[in-house]
């Protein structure tokens, strides 16, 4: 629950930017003859944001080596909620100019760190809470509780969508989930003061009996398994975000999906998403990492372009080719953390997992929708899903032939 609840408020508060950003983007950067311009300029800020990340993973996590991940975990949150109040109050083009994109970028470099940070505590917490054979079922309640959050980003921005015009949505009703991202991080804050310490080392470190690891420590001692955490995450995370929040965009862009529709597909395909996690971790306990991966990285090596291609302006459409490709999305999700966290020994685990992870997903991850939008732009998107296909094609290798299975591995 400490480290679950938590992480629902931090990923509220992520997403909420995503699936509003079509709203807002006209309002906070200035109109050119170009549509698709403030929209662009939109998502390049979610992808700014994503570079904060590696930062975070880096700096909270080797903080969560030193003092444990409660503390950090607790820090996270802080920033989170600061992050979300200040995306509220930013200011539109039309009132303050420049500053209006200074301030949302501000904003999302603050949550960027914050989400960095969370990955590199609240998994490695999640991991060595769990007991010996139920590290997948564990790690799984990383996405169940960041599904939990996107789902509530979801189901608000659908609920406003439907019940306001679409000049309100523009003028203020992309402001209310941002401010009931910052309140809610207030009860995800005092549930994590009630958490369990998970780290010895920390205690040690903190006692004076064992030394502080320094800051890069993981990557000179262990190079090669921050680099296999690298070919690992390649495509889990363009697969990821291209599925659970690029492809309503997506879906407008290409077929003309209706905006509000395309909410409500995305808030009911997360639904099943999230139910689909603790099942699959179950399973990894059972039969292994590897299989698991190998599943994911087939699925989207061959996926992607006839399922994005067969994509119609029906409800039905988008909703089957979402769900679909979220039964294998699940086969790496619901295990990536149990994956990362076991590469790794406790002195150094946080640092070691957070930072190549979230670096890959700044790199691959944050700059997808991105992507898509700039193929968009130039009228070349059907690249796009052969885009996803040859990372996924990387990724598979690495699974097949670099990747030891970890599933019996005690964590020290």
């Amino acid at each position: 629950m400490a480290a679950s609840v938590g992480n629902v408020v931090e990923w509220f508060d992520w997403y909420t930017y995503s699936f509003l950003a079509i709203y807002f983007s006209k309002q906070i950067f200035p109109e050119t003859s170009n549509s698709l311009v403030p929209l662009l300029s939109g998502f390049a800020v979610f992808a700014v944001g994503f570079f904060m990340r590696p930062l975070g993973g880096l700096l909270v996590g080797a903080f969560a080596d030193r003092f444990g991940r409660k503390a950090a975990m607790t820090f996270t949150i802080i920033l989170m909620g600061g992050g979300s109040l200040l995306l509220a109050v930013t200011p539109t083009y039309a009132a303050a100019g420049v500053l209006a994109p200074i301030v949302l970028t501000l904003a999302r470099l603050i949550q960027g760190l914050s989400v960095g940070g969370e990955f590199a505590a609240a998994t490695t917490f999640l991991v060595e809470s769990a007991p010996p054979g139920r590290h997948g079922l564990f790690s799984s309640f990383q996405y169940v509780s960041t599904t939990i959050g996107q789902l509530l980003a979801s189901g608000l921005a659908a609920v406003l969508a439907k019940s306001l015009s679409e000049a309100d949505m523009g003028s203020y009703g992309w402001r209310i989930p941002f401010v009931v991202g910052a309140v809610i991080s207030l009860v995800g804050l005092w549930i994590r003061k009630g958490a369990e310490e998970t780290s010895t080392v920390a205690a040690e470190i903190r006692e004076g009996k064992a030394e502080r690891p320094a800051l890069f420590e993981f990557l000179v001692r262990y190079p090669t398994k921050a680099a296999l955490i690298v070919g690992i995450t390649v495509a889990g995370t363009v697969s990821y975000y291209t599925w659970t929040t690029f492809l309503p965009t997506y879906a407008q862009l290409t077929v003309k999906f209706d905006k509000a529709d395309a909410l409500t597909v995305g808030t009911i395909s997360l639904l099943f998403f999230m139910v689909l996690q603790p099942l699959l971790g179950m399973l990894s306990d059972r039969i292994g990492r590897k299989p698991m991966l190998i599943v994911f990285g087939l699925g989207f090596l061959i996926l992607p372009v006839p399922l994005l291609g067969m994509l119609s302006n029906s409800f039905a459409s988008l909703l089957f080719v979402q769900c679909l490709g979220m039964v294998f999305l699940g086969c790496f999700t619901s295990i990536s953390a149990a994956v990362n966290s076991e590469l790794f020994p406790t002195r150094v685990r946080a640092a070691g997992a957070g930072f190549p992870y979230s670096l890959t997903v700044a790199i691959f991850g944050g700059t997808a929708p991105l992507i898509g939008t700039a193929l968009q732009e130039a009228g070349n998107m059907h690249l796009f899903p052969w885009y996803v296909s040859a990372l996924a094609l990387i990724s598979t290798c690495v699974y097949a032939f670099a990747l030891k299975e970890t599933k019996d591995q005690p964590l020290s």
